[in-house]
C-alpha cells in the first residue's frame, strides 16, 4: 500500500470515533486526534485495534503513545506494512 492508500483507509477507520466532523473535510498529516478530531483516549485505544485488524499490524504500547496526529499514524502503518 502507498501512502495515499493507508492515509485513506486510516480517514475511514477513524471517522466514527470522530466528535469534531468538520474537521473531518479538512483532514491533513498535521490534524490531531485529540485537539482537532475530537477523539477521546478512550477510543484512541479503539483505533489502535482497527489498525491493528486492518493492517494486520502489532502496534505496541510505545507505538501507540507517540501517534498524535494523522501523519503520525500514517507514518508508523507504513513503517509496519513495509
Amino acid at each position: 500500500m502507498n501512502e495515499a492508500e493507508i492515509t485513506a483507509k486510516v480517514v475511514e477507520l477513524i471517522t466514527p470515533y470522530v466528535k469534531n466532523r468538520d474537521a473531518l473535510l479538512h483532514i491533513g498529516k498535521d490534524t490531531t486526534f485529540l485537539a482537532d478530531l475530537g477523539v477521546n483516549s478512550a477510543r484512541l485505544v479503539d483505533i489502535m485495534l482497527a489498525f491493528e485488524d486492518e493492517f494486520r499490524i502489532e502496534v505496541s504500547d510505545d507505538a501507540a503513545d507517540s501517534i498524535a496526529t494523522v501523519g503520525d499514524a500514517v507514518a508508523l502503518i507504513g513503517t509496519l506494512t513495509a
